[in-house]
């Protein structure tokens, strides 16, 4: 058979079937691509509103009851028998002022013990485990090999947008009502940096989002005044 047919027909088989081709790797790199989609949609949204809450941790307020402790006992005394008496470990630093003893544990907990009543407030924060390992994939910055990942995604992005554009054919393909939704959708970002006066409008004010992504609440927040909570 001459080359020249061998080739009109490989021609033909692909003019018919490149987009069932495109829709089964389309359908693939979406099956692929879910889990990290997942995690950067729902980091992004947290990001997004961080100066509403943090993401990577919530505080605490628990209230214990414990024996009294007299006022007369040695400061030594009083901090070993409220050590005693919660379960604590060997405490960062303590201070006791009149009836109040306070405490400072690792991890930014901190106890107050008032000795006269026996009441026992502690404060601290506890991590937003799912959520902060959300929120360290998504900025990369100093994790090398999370960044071949991250590329990779990207690219599994694109090749879900463009071949998105492709997969139909007709009136409710590109030629019209695909052609007036990418339209929408490119309008979207350019009307905004039209309109809000783009990066320069914000040089040199640093955002929560930027705070976050260069990793400032990697850290738990410090705990709440507790001597104000009486």
């Amino acid at each position: 058979m001459p080359e020249a047919v061998v080739g009109e027909q490989l021609w033909q088989v692909v003019r018919k079937r490149w987009r069932s081709w495109l829709r089964a790797f389309h359908r693939d790199a979406g099956y692929c691509a879910i889990g990290l989609t997942i995690v950067y949609a729902v980091s992004g949204l947290a990001i997004n509103h961080i100066q509403d809450w943090d993401p990577n941790f919530k505080s605490y307020q628990r209230e214990r009851q414990i024996a009294p402790i007299p006022a007369d006992v040695p400061d030594d005394v009083a901090v070993a028998q409220a050590r005693s008496a919660l379960g604590l470990g060997v405490p960062r630093s303590t201070y006791r002022a009149g009836d109040e003893l306070h405490l400072e544990l690792d991890g930014g907990r901190k106890v107050v013990v008032y000795g006269d009543s026996g009441l026992v407030i502690e404060q601290g924060s506890s991590e937003r485990f799912l959520l902060r390992a959300a929120n360290w994939l998504h900025a990369a910055r100093g994790k090398p090999a999370w960044n071949y990942i991250a590329d990779l995604y990207a690219v599994l992005l694109l090749y879900l947008a463009f071949s998105g554009l492709f997969m139909i054919k007709g009136k409710l393909g590109l030629r019209w009502r695909g052609a007036v939704l990418v339209t929408l959708g490119i309008a979207v970002p350019v009307t905004y940096v039209l309109v809000s006066g783009g990066p320069n409008a914000h040089k040199g004010k640093a955002t929560p989002a930027a705070e976050a992504a260069a990793g400032a609440l990697d850290g738990p927040p410090p705990a709440p005044d507790s001597a104000a909570v009486r």
